[in-house]
């Protein structure tokens, strides 16, 4: 009873929701700082549902094809060569903009923690998280996933130990701030990005084999468990922090809480960003040797020394990042994923234009903010 409990449920559970859980939860409880409880509540029911539905609209297309692909090769089979092409285009973005975000908020959480012990500044340490990581990328490292889970249950553990240590500074009205109004999409982008986990469904199917009855089910639990984290995750932060907040979070906590607990969570948010800025590479870098087939040096270089390049150029700004990839990047995956379900499914194609229409939307503010 207990396996199939465990095959059936929680590994798929947990591969798809422990993906989705990343480097988006830091930058939520600042945004809800600008924006309001209230609206960053609304953002994540309708959001929410949404992500919900082109999960599930993406799992019947998995279900579909008879051969397991990701979304390059489902895009070529049901959108042709023009949708395979814009499939890898923002799956090859997606993936360098992530590497970059998790390089922005490594440095800065390997800075706080190092840096009124040794000093030095957040170049420095955004460089030695980058060339750690980078070697690692180069040799691949095979204990990488769980490595990546018991971090993240030992993050979670340092999140309960932060929340009863912090209980006497909690403040409810630190959750309602006044909204200004110049922010009030800016939840958009980043929601997306802290949500999406699409690129992990072909991984589910393959995990349940025949018992893809469950699927359906799976998608929706994983991507709601999700949002009750983000929501705790918001509470204690901005409980604590209110006007205070920093970008990534967790670097605002020491005025509040001192540094040793404080210490902890940053080790632990180092820990849990290295690891994914790792798997991410490693993706990205067998896309380039067996999607592309670029060479095995050439695909490592590109891979790694992109973001750095980005991040050395100026493109330091963690919110705008994901914002940026959650909003046109992750935008583009939902329309080619919208327009394959309308290919398996043209008679029940009710919500795929007004679905598509919030994409767009989505993407043309995006674009706009970030270039602003």
């Amino acid at each position: 009873m207990f396996k199939n409990l465990f095959q059936n449920y929680i590994y798929p559970i947990a591969t798809l929701s422990g993906t989705i859980i990343g480097v988006g939860v830091f930058s939520l409880p600042y945004i809800t700082s600008k924006v309001g409880g209230w609206v960053m509540l609304g953002y994540f029911l309708i959001l929410g549902s949404v992500v919900i539905i082109v999960h599930q609209f993406f799992g019947k297309v998995c279900l579909k094809t008879p051969n397991f692909k990701r979304l390059p090769g489902f895009a070529k089979i049901y959108l042709g060569k023009t949708g395979e092409f814009i499939a890898y285009f923002s799956t090859i973005l997606g993936l360098f903009g992530s590497l970059l975000a998790y390089l922005i908020v490594g440095g800065e959480f390997l800075e706080n923690l190092f840096s009124p012990i040794w000093g030095g500044s957040n170049l420095i340490y955004t460089l030695s998280y980058f060339t750690l990581g980078a070697l690692l990328i180069y040799f691949g490292i095979k204990a990488i996933a769980q490595i990546e889970f018991w971090g993240l249950i030992l993050f979670f553990a340092t999140l309960i130990a932060i929340f009863l240590k912090a209980q006497p500074f909690l403040k409810i009205e630190n959750l309602f701030p006044v909204p200004d109004a110049n922010y009030l999409f800016l939840p958009y982008g980043a929601i997306l990005f802290s949500l999406w986990g699409a690129s992990l469904i072909p991984e589910v199917e393959e995990m349940l084999g025949s018992r893809k009855k469950f699927m359906k089910r799976i998608i929706s639990i994983s991507t709601i468990i999700p949002v009750f984290v983000y929501l705790f995750f918001i509470l204690l932060i901005l409980g604590i922090t209110g006007s205070q907040t920093t970008e990534s979070a967790l670097s605002g906590l020491k005025n509040f809480l001192g540094n040793g607990i404080v210490s902890l969570g940053l080790f632990f948010g180092v820990l849990t960003t290295f690891t994914s800025f790792i798997t991410l590479g490693l993706t990205l870098k067998k896309v380039f040797i067996f999607d592309l087939g670029i060479k095995k040096i050439h695909a490592f270089i590109i891979t790694c020394f992109t973001p750095l390049i980005l991040f050395l150029l100026g493109l330091k700004s963690f919110i705008s990042v994901i914002s940026f990839i959650g909003g046109v990047l992750l935008g583009i995956d939902g329309i080619l994923i919208l327009l394959m379900y309308k290919k398996i499914n043209p008679k029940q194609s009710v919500l795929i234009f007004p679905l598509i229409f919030i994409f767009l939307v989505g993407i043309i503010y995006e674009i706009i903010y970030f270039i602003k």
